[in-house]
């Protein structure tokens, strides 16, 4: 069996994985990527990138090129799904002032491409069709064991999703089901039939479901999900999330939010899940990051915000316990579970009161309306934890 070593080990290729190879490798770290599939590349929809994370991709050089492959949009907008009464807006030009960065939308892979040749660039090895069956995990080095080959580091990084076999090594949970499911659908512009804002991010808000709607890749796309919760997953049924749901779920939202219906995806759902926070994320010289650690639920748009997140962290306290090149693994693991257990945990449970917030029903409907739409849009104070430096 082949045995190669590396300074850092890192389990999945997606976002989190090539985000934190990247900054490591910046760090002068010898770093290998192991993905699964027979090549990296990503699922094609959009996902949206706070300043919080904006910020962190310009100090890797990466903002220019990913702003040019997306979209800059002008505003941040809720609705009622119902009767389409605009709710409340972010002024995305006066957050980018008070924030210091832009809030960007991108096409999922095209984020995702420049993430691999960055790595390239940086002189991360990247290795295909590869799956770890296991860790062995010692106490200065861990092993990633995948057939025919074994793949030794100072330290592993489990980068593999929600559905992680490595977190099974560090804490013994399982996804947890929200009981919604998600159907997406990216269609070219113009889109005949379909009532859209080309120049905004806008989600309709609805009793048990809602829609969001913005621009990719220069407005040549539009991207569109649409989430309900499903009656026949909260009865307990396997075949859930199913194309009649979704009709019966926005069967009283507004004729603007019905025209989406029919430009999406009808062939493919996702189902929602996320985990319950835990207070360590590693085991030795095991360590998690993204969705493997806290896979949280989509109303935020921080799940790919916040494995950038962890991915700088990480590299940041390499470089502050580093010491003739090789970091002090114990201190810097230490540290990353303070610093990023308990922001994540926020993130994960503010992510699923907001999403009772969207899908309120009747006399808490009313209210929140209400509410919503007395707010003053230069009122940041919700938001200021979540994105500011």
């Amino acid at each position: 069996m082949q045995t190669s070593r590396a300074d850092v080990v890192i389990v999945g290729g997606g976002i989190g994985g090539l985000g934190s190879a990247l900054a490591l490798a910046r760090r002068g770290l010898r770093v290998r990527v192991l993905e699964r599939a027979a090549e990296f590349g990503e699922i094609g929809f959009g996902l949206q990138l706070g300043p919080n994370a904006t910020r962190i991709l310009r100090s890797w050089g990466l903002l220019d090129e990913i702003t040019e492959r997306g979209v800059l949009p002008g505003r941040l907008v809720m609705r009622d799904a119902l009767d389409g009464t605009e709710l409340t807006h972010l002024d995305l030009a006066d957050t980018e002032r008070r924030y210091g960065a832009p809030y960007v939308v991108v096409h999922r892979s095209d984020l995702h491409a420049v993430l691999v040749r960055a790595c390239e660039a940086a002189g991360v090895d990247l290795v295909t069709d590869t799956t770890v069956m296991d860790v062995e995990i010692g106490d200065d080095h861990a092993v990633a064991v995948s057939a025919g080959r074994r793949d030794s580091g100072r330290l592993v990084l489990g980068a593999d999703g929600l559905h992680s076999l490595l977190r099974g090594r560090v804490h013994p949970d399982e996804p947890v089901s929200s009981d919604y499911v998600a159907y997406r659908g990216a269609i070219p512009m113009p889109a005949p039939g379909a009532r859209i804002t080309p120049e905004d991010v806008v989600v309709h808000v609805g009793p048990y479901c809602h829609l969001v709607q913005y621009p990719l890749r220069h407005g040549e796309m539009f991207n569109q999900i649409a989430v309900f919760r499903s009656p026949k997953a909260m009865a307990g049924e396997p075949d859930w999330g199913t194309p009649d749901e979704l009709d019966a779920a926005f069967a009283r939202t507004s004729e603007a939010v019905r025209a989406a219906l029919p430009h999406l995806w009808r062939e493919r759902w996702w189902r929602m899940y996320d985990r319950e926070p835990i207070g360590t994320w590693t085991r030795g010289r095991l360590a998690l990051t993204g969705d493997a650690a806290h896979p949280p639920l989509q109303y935020l748009a921080q799940g790919a915000c916040q494995a950038i997140e962890d991915a700088d962290t990480l590299a940041t306290l390499a470089g502050e316990h580093d010491g003739a090149g090789d970091p002090d693994w114990d201190r810097v693991l230490a540290d990353y579970t303070d610093q990023r257990t308990v922001r994540t945990a926020r993130v994960q449970r503010t992510a699923r009161t907001w999403g009772e917030l969207w899908h309120c029903d009747g006399l808490f409907r009313a209210v929140r309306n209400a509410l919503l739409i007395d707010r003053d849009p230069a009122d940041y104070r919700y938001i200021d934890w979540l994105y500011g430096g």
